[in-house]
């Protein structure tokens, strides 16, 4: 029998400051209809280990220094969400480009958060700072974040979600990922995830 609310699983390579925002949404009531159960970073040192620690979450390291081969991560990760029941993959700035095994194990069930205006500066080599970076390269005015449903294409999956955000004169690759993080990446993540939440237990 399906619980209440959909338990998630957040993957994280960093610091997690998406995983953040999902958490104080979480604490704000916003989003009802799911938990975060679990992280999962492929990092030992990632600073969101911290982050769910002080939040009493439960946390999982597969680390790709131990573990070089992606297949054999993949397949570790998903005895971990397995093992935890989870319905919900919320990659959180996750660096692990997962293959097609995993994603059919989760079917509209696995979604991404991407710093830009997909089908802008993204797929293969699009990711951290290298997007800022590829953003005032080109000049364009104006960049964002998408949420977007994980598909074996690399940044390919269905739309769930788009913020536009201003880039600014004098911009540099950090003063303007932290405004995308700010403006868009925090504000959209945790209503994807509530959206989906909702609509993964029929409401």
């Amino acid at each position: 029998m399906l619980s209440e609310k959909v338990r998630i699983a957040v993957l994280c390579s960093g610091g997690g400051t998406n995983f953040q925002a999902i958490l104080n949404a979480q604490d704000a009531g916003m989003i009802p209809h799911g938990e975060v159960k679990i992280v999962v970073t492929d990092h030992a040192d990632a600073y969101v280990l911290k982050r769910a620690e002080r939040a009493g979450i439960k946390t999982a390291v597969v680390d790709r220094k131990e573990i070089t081969d992606r297949t054999e991560r993949e397949k570790r990760i998903l005895e971990i969400l397995e093992m935890n029941a989870v319905e919900l993959v919320v990659f959180a700035g996750f660096m692990t480009i997962l293959g097609e095994g995993f994603v059919k194990k989760y079917p509209d069930r696995i979604i991404n958060v991407h710093p830009a205006l997909i089908p802008s500066f993204c797929g293969k080599g699009f990711y951290g700072l290298h997007v800022h970076e590829a953003v005032l390269a080109r000049g364009v005015k104006v960049t964002g974040a998408t949420v977007h449903y994980v598909t074996e294409v690399c940044d390919g999956g269905p739309i769930i979600a788009q913020k536009a955000v201003e880039v600014k004169e004098g911009d540099t690759p950090e003063i303007l990922q932290k405004r995308v993080m700010r403006e868009a990446e925090w504000v959209i993540l945790p209503e994807a995830v509530e959206k989906v939440s909702k609509k993964l237990r029929g409401v």
